[in-house]
């Protein structure tokens, strides 16, 4: 690999940005909306995005690999691949909400060394890469210190998913112990736990494009991004954002 991770970053936030620019093009405005075979919405904002992001990769980058949500895998046994959800969070953009964001995540052999957080509707920027820090807007990121659940802000996409996916009694634990819940989520969730702005985020169920960009994100604000089990994974399914006090508290109730 020739480039550094900082060029990398670089070029992953103008790819976000040229990406996600494109959807604003839709947003508010005329769409066409499908439903997929696990009943997820798909947009032709999101394929649009995708599309965009993969054709200045495959341009910039022809022996890079990628991983996208919406057109799937191409040479991942490059040393480096991009992994690509255009539209994360697909129902705050159908239904007007401009906490959506779209996520490029790089992969060095197999580990998450680059991640950007990129809001359209917002104009924020979150980005960065492992050694060099996490800026939003250019401005230099670090988590809350925030040291007692009784004091936290904790979001999650949604309250449904923690049963399903058999987390609902350590869902309510977390809810009855944390000052405030709020369903502010999808990766807009993470970014908020890196800029300092809440304290804890969940998803009960990830899959690696929603997850590859917030684990160098989080950790270089100073914050811990593990699986609920406490493994620091971006393919395991699920993902916690935190501090590194709080995140011994909650690993114990998910776990006791």
């Amino acid at each position: 690999m020739s480039e550094s991770l900082q060029e990398l970053r670089n070029y992953a936030e103008s790819f976000a940005r040229k990406g996600g620019d494109s959807t604003l093009q839709y947003f508010k405005k005329s769409f066409e909306l499908e439903f997929k075979e696990d009943d997820s919405p798909v947009t032709n904002a999101d394929r649009t995005a995708e599309r965009i992001i993969r054709d200045l990769i495959n341009n910039q980058f022809p022996e890079h690999g990628i991983i996208g949500e919406e057109f799937g895998e191409e040479n991942t046994d490059s040393d480096v691949v991009w992994v690509l959800d255009p539209i994360d969070g697909t129902q705050s953009f159908i239904h007007g909400v401009p906490f959506y964001t779209t996520l490029i995540g790089i992969l060095i052999r197999n580990q998450p060394k680059v991640g950007v957080i990129y809001a359209p509707a917002l104009d924020e920027m979150m980005s960065a890469a492992i050694g060099h820090g996490c800026t939003l807007n250019g401005k230099k990121t670090n988590v809350r210190a925030c040291e007692d659940l009784s004091k936290a802000t904790f979001l999650s996409t949604e309250v449904t998913t923690f049963e399903q996916y058999g987390f609902g009694r350590s869902f309510s634990e977390l809810l009855n112990r944390t000052r405030i819940h709020r369903t502010w989520g999808d990766a807009y969730g993470h970014m908020m736990v890196a800029a300092g702005r809440a304290d804890i985020m969940i998803d009960p169920i990830l899959n690696i494009w929603d997850a590859a960009a917030l684990l160098p994100i989080v950790s270089e604000s100073g914050g811990a991004y593990t699986d609920l089990m406490g493994h620091q994974s971006i393919d395991t399914g699920n993902g916690l954002s935190t501090n590194p006090i709080l995140l011994p508290q909650i690993l114990s109730i998910f776990n006791d």
